[in-house]
């Protein structure tokens, strides 16, 4: 009671006395503080029962003021008798010793405050920086300190100011050999005989190095343990601080402050620690859909109620966390300095994809491999950085660059396998692996396509070596929804400036052709090929005709809107030199369309005996396949005419074998163009579920062959004209 109205004496004095220069006040202040240390002889009452608090506050506020009515960058007098009388050593002293109690926060705010209102650089002074360390060295030693809130923002702003001035790291990557601070017992009698001689926690001879020549792989990163350590504190907002904090600090440029965070902390470590707890936390079976539909996850925005999470689906919280997690790997790498993010990248690989995922991936068990499965289609979607989306493929795919063979096709067991459930026994499992295939294949990767399917089509030995007569199309006669395409509104005219697609060297239309497929003028091919498709499915098979809003105009449009986007996504890719010359290709090597597509081709060769959605995965991922603008890709899948070598096969091909067995079947079905009209509506929702169809599988499966087909010819369209377009 009687400190509070000492307090309130001497504001009340203060107010009445004329105001007093700048560093006078300051030094007034300092020293009230000093003495306080020398006079008092209860050192266990808190420093909120003292004058402390406000002599600091006052302190702070005349550094601000006088900074204020100075030119820019220039010292003043208060601000040079902090630094030389070295007050942040003797706070730092103060704080460590918590003595009166309270007095670490104090210290922490007060260093705080200092760094955030001062615009002029504090810290390349030795005596800004050197006490800094030290403080900072304080924080996060003990796990929900009372103290923690102080020292996450002390921490942060240190973060900050680097993130300003990233040289500066230099100060805080401190050599190991240095001698640590002297541990001394807390109490009043230690500090009074150290106040004016703080501790540096160095010898003399240390105190006259330079901070900036400690680089070498013996340098402690103290500013990242401590936030380390801040990230297992119970409260949830220390930890995104902590979290924020790390994100700054890894996107330093300098090079000795990536190697240091990378080979001298355990950032690696609680990374990869924390994903794999997340995920073995998990439920061992999880319903594909709740993993797949579960809203997008921003890791600073966990916020989450238990017992709503449990109500929707077990394993929910358990999802979310583990979700939040990757993505803050997943940004930490993208933001983090070019090797830092390589060397983070290649531990979530090796300690979490191989680890953990891999036996996972690879078990027996079709509850096990379709949740584990579903996971990782989850993850492929959710990850962005270059560096992890890197390694995550050469998990996936493997690094082989060289084309693939029959006897190489099982060389990565992990892709082998993955490749393999896309034709399971399991049609859930066949369906949720050709999805995960369907969302890689769009990543901004070009190894995937390498991987995947260009390797195996680069020496073009799929086509006929010796020239034969050129082959007649197909002509069944137009088809029901057939339209003049070159009047069509969306195409009509050269598309507009504006909407041109750029980098387009690729669009020769296709590749070089053979001596053997003479070119036609531009618009007959298009017609041609697109007809050629529109065609193939014979006219007692089609339903669309009968059913609004089912033409191919449809999939012009999203043909036009998609190819724009897959262009977007290869035009940093180096297809130059391709498509590659038939002289120079090796047509006489055998060919083998790769392990991934013979799949692809073997499940779309039964379209007609296999589930609706099955056909419907299959066919999306074909359809997207077809919209790379790769030659070679474009030339194998979208080309009729093409000269297949013996024993080769195309998708082209693959669908007329489908189309003949389909006309031989129909012949054994009475009123077979009504059934499958009645089919297709019950599909769109346009007639009740009635009496059950015979043939339903064949049924559906002639409708989802027909809407492929259509899509196939928007495609090619869509491409012929973007290179029509983009030719001068």
């Amino acid at each position: 009671m009687f400190s509070k109205f000492t307090s309130i004496l001497q504001h009340a004095v203060e107010a009445l006395a004329p105001s007093l220069p700048l560093q006078e006040d300051f030094v007034y202040h300092w020293k009230a503080i000093t003495h306080y240390y020398i006079e008092t002889s209860d050192d266990k009452a808190p420093v909120t029962d003292t004058n402390i608090p406000s002599h600091l506050e006052q302190m702070l506020d005349i550094l601000t003021q006088e900074e204020g009515e100075r030119e820019s960058g220039e010292t003043g007098p208060c601000m040079e008798y902090l630094l030389h009388h070295k007050i942040l050593e003797t706070l730092y002293t103060l704080g460590k010793a918590d003595c009166p109690p309270g007095m670490k926060q104090q210290v922490l705010t007060f260093y705080t405050k200092l760094l955030a209102h001062i615009r002029q650089p504090l810290l390349p002074h030795i005596n800004v920086h050197r006490p800094v360390q030290k403080l900072i060295r304080l924080c996060g030693e003990v796990l929900a300190a009372p103290t923690e809130n102080e020292e996450i923002q002390f921490l942060c702003i240190v973060c900050s100011k680097l993130k300003q001035d990233p040289y500066l790291v230099d100060f805080f990557l401190e050599n190991k050999s240095k001698r640590p601070d002297t541990k001394t017992p807390g109490g009043t009698e230690v500090v009074k005989e150290n106040v004016l001689a703080p501790d540096t926690g160095q010898s003399r001879a240390e105190e006259q190095a330079d901070p900036s020549s400690n680089h070498n792989n013996g340098n402690n990163y103290n500013l990242v343990t401590s936030l380390l350590n801040l990230t297992k504190s119970p409260d949830g907002r220390i930890v995104v601080k902590a979290c924020e904090g790390l994100m700054l600090l890894v996107s330093l440029p300098e090079p000795a402050a990536a190697k240091c965070l990378t080979e001298n902390t355990e950032l690696c470590e609680l990374l990869t620690d924390r994903l794999v707890s997340f995920y073995k936390a998990l439920p061992q079976s999880m319903d594909p859909l709740d993993i797949e539909t579960v809203e997008s996850v921003n890791w600073g925005l966990d916020v989450y109620n238990l017992k709503e999470d449990a109500a929707v689906f077990t394993g929910k919280r358990a999802l979310i966390s583990f979700l939040s997690w990757l993505d803050y790997c997943d940004q930490l790498i993208k933001e983090a300095q070019k090797s830092a993010a390589a060397v983070m990248a290649k531990a979530v690989r090796e300690k979490f994809f191989v680890s953990v995922m891999e036996p996972q991936l690879m078990q027996t068990s079709e509850v096990g491999i379709l949740t584990s499965t579903a996971l990782l289609n989850r993850i492929i979607r959710q990850v962005t950085s270059d560096a992890l989306l890197q390694e995550m493929i050469y998990f996936l795919l493997g690094e082989e660059r060289e084309p693939e063979t029959q006897a190489t096709m099982a060389q990565n067991p992990l892709r082998h396998r993955l490749i393999e459930h896309c034709d399971h026994l399991s049609d859930e499992i066949s369906i949720m692996t050709l999805r995960l295939f369907e969302h890689l294949i769009q990543k901004p990767s070009q190894h995937i396509l390498h991987s995947l399917l260009l390797r195996s089509l680069e020496e073009r030995n799929y086509l006929e070596n010796k020239p034969q007569e050129e082959r007649e199309p197909l002509e069944n006669g137009q088809p029901h929804d057939a339209v003049d395409l070159e009047e069509d509104p969306l195409f009509g005219d050269d598309l507009s400036p504006d909407s041109r697609l750029s980098g387009s060297d690729w669009l020769s239309s296709s590749p070089p052709q053979s001596p053997d497929h003479s070119k036609c003028d531009g618009k007959t091919e298009v017609h041609k090929i697109v007809n050629s498709f529109l065609c193939l499915v014979p006219d007692e098979a089609k339903s669309s005709y009968h059913v609004e809003g089912t033409g191919y105009d449809t999939y012009l449009r999203d043909a036009h809107r998609q190819f724009r986007d897959y262009c977007g996504v290869c035009q940093r890719w180096d297809w130059r030199g391709n498509p590659k010359p038939l002289e120079k290709c090796n047509l006489d090597s055998p060919f083998f369309e790769g392990h991934f597509l013979k799949v692809l081709f073997d499940r779309m060769g039964r379209i007609l005996d296999q589930p609706y959605d099955v056909n419907l995965q299959v066919t999306a991922v074909l359809s997207k396949l077809s919209m790379f603008p790769h030659p070679h890709l474009h030339e194998y899948l979208l080309d009729p005419y093409i000269n297949l070598a013996p024993g080769c096969r195309s998708l082209f091909s693959v669908i007329v074998r489908v189309v003949g067995d389909l006309m031989l079947r129909i012949q054994r079905i009475p009123d077979f163009t009504p059934k499958l009209l009645l089919v297709r509506k019950r599909l769109l929702g346009l007639e009740p579920e009635g009496i059950n169809i015979d043939h339903m599988t064949l049924l559906e499966g002639v409708i989802v062959l027909e809407e492929f087909c259509k899509e196939l010819a928007a495609i090619a369209f869509v491409k012929y004209h973007a290179a029509a377009a983009a030719s001068p």
